[in-house]
């Protein structure tokens, strides 16, 4: 644990000319200490070791009731032996490791142990993946907005965090979400914005590596121009309020929407031009610091999502741009289990197939020739909720 660093940053206050006798020529400035987060060394080489090369993130922290719907799909109960039996099947995949540095948890399972007594987290080590955790406690309506939503959390989140730790995570997830449809509005975004950054400070502040995630949803019949422009304000308002909660850059991962039209919108993008539009919008609001690009997949059908994350990965970025996808590596994984014990190596299978297409997808040589037809089907859900 590298030791706690002192810098300092510069406010500017200037005078109330109604209670002041002359107006000053120029503001007055006052140094006040900061104190960078005594984990800073282990959060930069956290990040690091996430954003490494053909590698990206498997995000299973569905809640227990989104968890219960996936079981659902393959006419399984919602029990927590059945939430177990699906987890495990997931991360005891021999290989894995190769194609997945991070592993996103729900709380129910950063504490559960495989079925002969050996601790998940332990599981992700050996193949040396890092484990992280959802923090968030999920999206309620926002008064004052239109029809809008915002993320809470924030009340205990230093606390748990610390437990987290202690439990073996090392790195977080906050997501919080703008709707197009809805506006969306001033108030929406800054909310969206600040509350991420309260989230990554704490974070930091607890040995957690933050993923930022303002997730732009697929919902409406916008084109892709309109979502370029919401997604470039909500950036702009995240990295603004980031910086003034005093946050790590080099100590972070973001977790952006890729820049498309809405899912209902009358012409469907090209990865390229997906790919034109996504870039376009990060060189213009993220800091090269940020060692890490994860995108959801955010209903894409599987070969989407990677065909989309291939054309990005064409030529050099200044970051490393990957993956952090739930549906787009579980979808095919589900069908083929179906909840039966003499399925899980071929489910298993499934799921390397798709973390090594991810994988070939970040280093920009990924081809769609030879994929089922079940890859291809999309995913959305309107409204769709974690």
């Amino acid at each position: 644990m590298a030791s706690a660093k002192l810098t300092t940053f510069s406010s500017h206050w200037i005078a109330n000319n109604s209670f002041s006798p002359r107006r000053r020529s120029s503001p007055r400035r006052l140094s006040l200490p900061i104190h960078a987060s005594s984990y800073q060394h282990e959060l930069v080489q956290t990040a690091k070791s996430i954003a490494s090369p053909g590698r990206g993130i498997l995000a299973i922290d569905e809640s227990n009731a989104t968890c219960g719907k996936r079981l659902a799909s393959i006419g399984l109960d919602n029990t927590e032996v059945n939430r177990q039996a699906y987890r495990q099947l997931l991360l005891t995949t021999p290989g894995l490791g190769e194609y997945i540095s991070g592993a996103i948890l729900f709380e129910e399972t950063l504490y559960q142990s495989t079925t002969d007594g050996k601790k998940f987290v332990d599981c992700l080590r050996n193949e040396n993946i890092v484990p992280g955790i959802k923090v968030d406690k999920g999206l309620v309506p926002l008064p004052g907005s239109n029809n809008e939503s915002w993320c809470q959390g924030l009340d205990g989140l230093a606390s748990r965090s610390a437990e987290y730790y202690k439990q073996g995570a090392r790195f977080a997830k906050w997501r919080t979400v703008v709707s197009i449809p809805c506006g969306p509005s001033a108030l929406a975004v800054k909310e969206a914005a600040w509350g991420l950054a309260r989230y990554a400070a704490i974070s930091q502040d607890n040995g957690l590596v933050p993923i930022v995630e303002p997730e732009i949803l697929l919902d409406g019949d916008h084109p892709i121009e309109r979502t370029l422009e919401v997604a470039e304000k909500v950036w702009s308002e995240v990295f603004f309020y980031l910086a003034e909660n005093n946050v790590i850059f080099e100590g972070i991962l973001l977790k952006p929407s890729m820049v498309t039209p809405g899912a209902e919108h009358k012409e469907k993008a090209s990865p390229e031009t997906i790919a034109k539009h996504t870039l376009t919008m990060l060189r213009r609001r993220v800091p090269p610091a940020v060692p890490g690009i994860m995108f959801l997949s955010g209903g894409q059908s599987e070969v989407e999502a990677t065909l989309n994350l291939n054309a990005m990965n064409q030529s050099p970025n200044p970051w490393h741009v990957s993956f952090s996808y739930a549906r787009a590596l579980q979808n095919t994984v589900l069908k083929t289990w179906q909840g039966h014990p003499e399925n899980v190596e071929a489910a298993q299978k499934a799921l390397l197939v798709r973390a090594k297409a991810n994988s070939l997808a970040q280093l920009g040589r990924y081809s769609a020739e030879g994929e089922n037809e079940e890859a291809k089907k999309g995913m959305f859900v309107k409204g769709y909720t974690y």
